[in-house]
């Protein structure tokens, strides 16, 4: 079975607000599954839902393609996550962040693999400096660090790239495309259009709704119609002028903008 992961027709209502509507779809083992989508599309519900974190209303999330024999229903250790937010001690030290989720995962002689994933992800020469000193790409490698030191079989990124600046975003997704090679299936989610490009996979969500999809060539070849980017600030105003003044469909995507039409 190649099929790592199934969500299975997952609803959720935060009050009268639908977040999820009947979302179903299946993520490929070894592969970049993408969730793409504007703010406040859903994107972040879903990715706490598959993590566990979320309980939804309805629906179902199946682990089964990564499950260990004899480990169902105990997925702690087979899944990694990183939240939009740096949730790491900013006061401990690059290694001392590692050391200590290795510990939690109970990790043995975790040594080898920590100064593998510091060599892989450029942070060997930062290995002293506290987290909180880090620029925002380099607090996302060592988040992502934190995560393969316990060699989860699948990782969920929520929106890795937002805020960082380009050369990082770059180094980030080289990084990203390395990890195929360890047979570790990634979800990631981003409000950037040309990130999906580097999917393998792609869903689209707007409103709590899944839109479309499939491959990015399908994506695009089902979409008839021409897409204009727009890099602004600020980006909320320029959004609510558009909205306002062009008929066109305007859409807001992290720091920019897509007219569709």
């Amino acid at each position: 079975m190649d099929t790592a992961v199934s969500v299975k027709n997952i609803m959720k209502k935060f009050g009268e607000v639908t977040a999820l509507n009947d979302i179903s779809f299946n993520i490929k083992k070894n592969k970049i599954f993408g969730l793409v989508g504007p703010d406040g599309a859903g994107k972040t519900t879903l990715i706490r839902i598959m993590c566990g974190l979320l309980k939804a209303d309805s629906g179902e999330v199946d682990f089964s393609g990564i499950e260990s024999a004899g480990s169902k229903g105990k997925i702690k250790n087979e899944i990694g996550y990183l939240s939009q937010k740096f949730s790491l001690y900013t006061d401990l030290t690059v290694d001392e962040n590692i050391e200590f989720i290795a510990d939690i995962h109970g990790v043995k002689n975790y040594q080898t693999r920590r100064d593998e994933l510091l060599q892989f992800t450029r942070l060997k020469d930062f290995r002293h400096f506290q987290a909180g000193k880090l620029s925002g790409g380099m607090k996302q490698k060592l988040a992502l660090a934190c995560t393969l030191i316990y060699r989860p079989k699948i990782i969920f990124l929520d929106e890795p790239t937002t805020g960082v600046d380009p050369v990082s975003r770059r180094e980030f997704w080289i990084i990203l495309s390395g990890l195929l090679k360890e047979n570790i299936t990634i979800l990631i989610s981003t409000p950037y259009m040309d990130e999906a490009e580097r999917f393998n996979y792609i869903v689209m969500m707007n409103n709590g709704k899944l839109i479309s999809e499939g491959t990015p060539a399908e994506i695009k070849a089902a979409l008839n119609m021409t897409v204009m980017e727009i890099v602004c600030i600020p980006v909320r105003d320029a959004y609510k002028i558009l909205k306002k003044n062009v008929r066109s469909d305007v859409q807001m995507f992290g720091d920019r903008l897509n007219l569709i039409f």
